[in-house]
């Protein structure tokens, strides 16, 4: 898992280190070979950073993200001044650092905890575009749910591709959950609406919605959505991306955001060969936490995003 990241970041570590090429500038080298410390310069770190920020996008990391992330790394590492039998460790730190500040959200979100202190029902919306595992993604949410005591009614609010009240009928059945849905083509803000109301009645404590995968593209559905926020006035927006698609994950998380907003992400096929710039990306492009990533095909397969297992895994 973020092998091609975990490749760029190492080799970027190294590149500053390494006694070979390319070298510590003549000055920074004398200097740590007399004192054993010495302080880094423009010369020592300007190569491996030009390399570095090349190398995130070809990791799935946005342009912007990878400029950002570059940028912080001058900043943090001109004048560092480093041990240089330590100077790799020294500056894996300095690494992660600028890292865990680039998936740092405007501000964080913990679903379970939001649901326990929040209304009865507590609705729930889920978005983005078809094909990334979003219809997975709400199956697993459930199985989150009813594992954490909560009960839960899904919403067929997809009333535009063809099958999915079906696919959505299929999880429901297998998780023991209800599914309000009308027919294809019904309007779906009172698809969902019916929903709430029928959870109201029967003390039922989540909804989740299903809406039909949308991009700016497709002008009347993004209006849907506007229309389903704007009647059921929805608690948690989730937005859920495919790992694997890279900055097109990017530019699906920039539309929904400026669009209608979410409240947090959540990245499916965690578990697949990804490269792993998209979390960094999403995170720095649109201020907004992911908060679980998919890592297998099973209901339980949905693992909370943790901020310091993902770097861990990448330097």
């Amino acid at each position: 898992m973020f092998e091609s990241l975990k490749q760029r970041l190492n080799a970027f570590v190294g590149g500053v280190t390494e006694k070979t090429e390319p070298k510590l500038s003549a000055v920074t080298a004398v200097k740590a070979a007399i004192t054993g410390r010495a302080k880094l310069t423009e010369a020592d770190i300007d190569d491996v950073l030009s390399q570095l920020q090349t190398d995130l996008m070809s990791s799935d990391v946005s342009v912007e993200t990878a400029e950002h992330i570059v940028t912080r790394l001058r900043e943090k590492l001109i004048g560092f001044e480093v041990d240089r039998n330590s100077m790799s460790e020294e500056i894996k730190k300095a690494v992660k650092s600028v890292l865990a500040e680039t998936l740092t959200p405007e501000k964080e979100v913990d679903l379970l905890e939001s649901i326990r202190d929040g209304p009865r029902p507590y609705k729930i919306l889920v978005l983005g575009v078809n094909g990334t595992g979003k219809t997975t993604s709400i199956a697993k949410l459930v199985k989150l749910l009813k594992d954490n005591g909560f009960s839960v009614v899904l919403a067929a609010g997809d009333t535009f591709r063809a099958g999915a009240i079906e696919q959505l009928q299929e999880h429901a059945q297998r998780l023991n959950v209800k599914l309000v849905s009308h027919q294809k083509g019904a309007d779906a803000a009172a698809v969902i609406y019916d929903a709430v109301e029928h959870a109201m009645a029967r003390g039922v404590d989540v909804v989740i919605a299903d809406t039909a995968g949308r991009m700016q593209s497709k002008a009347n559905l993004m209006e849907e959505l506007k229309k389903i926020v704007r009647v059921n006035k929805p608690d948690m927006k989730i937005f859920v991306g495919d790992a694997l698609a890279g900055n097109d994950a990017v530019e699906q998380a920039t539309t929904f955001n400026e669009a209608v907003g979410f409240d947090a992400a959540l990245l499916a096929k965690m578990d697949a060969d990804v490269k792993g710039g998209s979390a960094l990306s999403i995170v720095h492009a649109t201020g907004k936490p992911i908060i679980y990533v998919g890592v297998g095909q099973k209901y339980g397969d949905l693992k909370r995003f943790d901020r310091g297992w993902f770097i861990d895994g990448i330097i």
